[in-house]
């Protein structure tokens, strides 16, 4: 069985990741609400690999593996620590992040192969120019968007450069009391 592809993406309410300035800061008001937590926790008991690109990554690498997260949500980094993980760069030669793996090559290219390979899902985070190569060549299996009630009026589309009607199918949403929205899309055959 081939493994699914995912993407988890905080996005403004105009539809950006980041602002202009590369900040995503912006996402995290309201984030500790407690109902948004208690929803976090379930979303990261997945058995997914992680995928990121180097900002990303190392973003990640910077909190997770810290006590200080261990004691903000030790559940989540538990699991953020423990899973497997692949990070695209062409600039870092190592990884510090126990069970990471560091691909060089085509992220489209790179995530076929490993699409056919054996082993749990696969959740992009953030990574927007990760997202756009994958979206373009027909890759992603879902989009997971956390909709924060901030507009950013420009910014960074986790889809810049995809080109086509990629069309989606609703598949699940949630609505928090602090105004976020979780929305989750399946591909749709109608895609073109």
């Amino acid at each position: 069985m081939m493994r699914k592809i995912r993407v988890f993406n905080n996005v403004s309410l105009d539809g950006y990741y980041t602002d202009a300035n590369n900040d995503y800061t912006w996402a995290q008001a309201g984030a500790g609400d407690p109902e948004l937590i208690e929803f976090t926790k379930g979303n990261a008991q997945g058995t997914n690999a992680l995928v990121f690109g180097r900002v990303t990554y190392q973003m990640m690498v910077n909190w997770w593996p810290t006590p200080a997260a261990a004691k903000a949500m030790p559940e989540v980094a538990k699991g953020m620590n423990e899973a497997p993980k692949y990070v695209f760069s062409r600039t870092l030669d190592t990884v510090d992040w126990s069970n990471t793996t560091l691909l060089a090559g085509d992220p489209a290219t790179e995530m076929a192969r490993i699409k056919q390979t054996p082993g749990p899902d696969l959740t992009v985070l953030g990574s927007g120019s990760i997202v756009a190569q994958l979206t373009a060549s027909g890759l992603i299996d879902e989009v997971q968007l956390l909709i924060c009630p901030v507009v950013l009026g420009s910014g960074k589309s986790q889809f810049a450069g995809a080109s086509g009607k990629l069309m989606w199918t609703l598949s699940r949403s949630k609505t928090f009391q602090n105004g976020r929205v979780f929305l989750a899309y399946r591909r749709s055959a109608m895609s073109t």
